[in-house]
């Protein structure tokens, strides 16, 4: 599914993201992630595996959900749902975290801050649905 230019100007701002993946007895698992856009395909890092990188591995439906600033006409608080499908690439976490972290935290920022970070695994997430309150539902 192509990602609307309202959504993507979302996705490739500053707004933390919600990641629901599923555990091994079906609970839903949320974490907030940082994400961006590489062509049609959402994107975050992760420097370990955690639960949620093992859970994506397993069963790679996921949802994601970012709440704007914006007020819509009739007073609601937009904000963005993708539903998608996951995988996991080993490696590049350290390289999209410092891209990310230009975005979310400063443009002069060195993120991770340690020397030899571990390669992690980056999570690519190809858009099944969209739903939310906002100009991306128009």
């Amino acid at each position: 599914m192509k990602i609307p230019d309202s959504a993507r100007v979302l996705l490739g701002s500053n707004a933390l993201a919600h990641l629901v993946t599923l555990n091994p007895d079906g609970t839903p698992q949320v974490t907030i992630v940082w994400v961006g856009l590489e062509d049609d395909e959402i994107v975050a890092a992760h420097l370990h595996k955690q639960q949620k990188v093992k859970n994506i591995l397993r069963d790679g439906r996921v949802a994601l959900s970012i709440e704007t600033n914006n007020l819509n006409p009739m007073g609601l608080m937009e904000y963005l749902v993708i539903y998608g499908q996951a995988r996991i690439e080993e490696g590049g976490a350290p390289e999209l975290l410092q891209k990310l972290a230009h975005v979310y935290l400063d443009p002069d920022v060195k993120f991770p801050p340690m020397s030899n970070p571990p390669p992690g695994y980056i999570t690519r997430i190809t858009v099944k649905r969209i739903a939310g309150v906002g100009p991306w539902r128009e």
